[in-house]
């Protein structure tokens, strides 16, 4: 029976790997009976605004009924804000809802979505669980080769998947960049734009992006922000689009009429009036960057230049035993084999305490004489 089952399912979805979430940390500190560390998922630290808390309990009062499928307030607010109409904006239930909607929405088996290899998991499941055709090229000094990316485009290509900045290499490329891609992108077949911003809050550099300002002019981009990242809400799940109006209808055509709950809405609303917040969260992300690089690099690392709230590590040995015998320090990281870089492991910024029990416990393990993982 279980192979009959199994047999209905295509090929295609049977050859994808999953997606290979971060260790909760209830989880390791139940199995290793001690207090742990988390710094592999890229979360807010400080947690969530004391606000969008308030407002996300005063929700479950409602529980029982069913949310505004729409979201026409938490919309509202994010079109005012964006200085777009409300038909620009999309909500989901985070940005991989949107990533997996507007691949339904667009391709069909046979037509091909164009990315980086060695970016965010999401875009390969949402193009491959179709049937459609996921061409890669590679990252070039862990950033996005926007030339590249054209040159792989076929005349089946309808998607590009574009993380700004990338996740897991917290690298960016510029706004006149992406301006230069999008009038080569013009000369060939119509294409679709995503440009994933899940952590642009953070980013603190001249000349990161103009994304807005594209949407406003027509240009065929869909943005992607959350509420997981700098708002702390990640396990809400509600992030939204801004996007042609077109596009975004037919994107509502697919979503599902409920995606996301009445509590996530009254929380990322609350959280979007919390500009104390927003700065402190910002702020403590700068420090801690600075903490983190300055303390690779005394033990002898040197970690990928990084604009968001996490950075890429490269070891110079195999990363799975380090990000185990971190595990056993109670430390929590992302080995980051899977995404294509075995030999890096990827760490979140935490609080500065945080901080230096990372550090602290990556010293003792680099410094064991069995040094785990290093080639000869």
């Amino acid at each position: 029976m279980n192979r009959s089952i199994v047999e209905l399912i295509p090929p295609f979805v049977r050859q994808i790997d999953p997606y290979q979430p971060g260790l909760p940390v209830e989880e390791v500190e139940r199995r290793l009976n001690l207090r742990a560390v988390k710094l592999a998922s890229n979360e807010n630290p400080l947690g969530p605004s004391p606000k969008a808390v308030e407002a996300g309990r005063a929700a479950l009062a409602e529980a029982h009924r069913y949310p505004d499928g729409g979201g026409y307030y938490l919309r509202q607010e994010l079109a005012a804000r964006l200085g777009v109409p409300m038909d620009n904006v999309i909500l989901g239930a985070g940005s991989t809802d949107l990533i997996d909607i507007v691949a339904r929405t667009l391709l069909s088996p046979g037509d091909a979505a164009v990315t980086a290899a060695g970016s965010f998991p999401m875009y390969s499941i949402a193009v491959r669980s179709i049937g459609a055709q996921l061409i890669t090229r590679p990252l070039r000094d862990y950033t996005f080769d926007l030339p590249a990316l054209l040159d792989a485009a076929t005349p089946r290509t309808k998607l590009f998947f574009l993380a700004n900045p990338n996740n897991p290499t917290g690298t960016m490329f510029t706004a006149s960049a992406l301006e230069r891609f999008l009038q080569e992108l013009e000369k060939l077949s119509p294409a679709v734009v995503v440009l994933d911003e899940a952590y642009f809050e953070y980013v603190q550099v001249p000349d990161y992006s103009r994304s807005l300002e594209l949407v406003r002019s027509g240009a065929p981009v869909l943005v992607l922000r959350t509420f997981s990242k700098v708002h702390g809400l990640a396990g809400l799940r509600i992030g939204y689009g801004i996007g042609p109006a077109p596009l975004l209808a037919e994107m509502n055509k697919i979503r599902s009429p409920f995606n996301t709950s009445n509590v996530a809405q009254a929380a990322a609303r609350a959280a979007l009036d919390d500009a104390e917040h927003l700065r402190r969260s910002v702020e403590t992300n700068r420090l801690g960057l600075q903490q983190l690089v300055e303390g690779l690099g005394r033990l002898g690392l040197r970690p990928v230049p990084s604009v968001a709230n996490f950075v890429l590590v490269e070891l110079g040995r195999a990363a799975g035993p380090v990000a185990d015998a971190l595990l056993r320090e109670g430390v929590i990281v992302r080995p980051m084999g899977w995404m294509g870089f075995p030999q890096a492991i990827r760490v979140s910024v935490g609080t500065a305490e945080e901080n230096r029990t990372l550090l602290a416990a990556l010293g003792r393990v680099l410094s064991n004489d069995d040094e785990p993982g290093r080639e000869a």
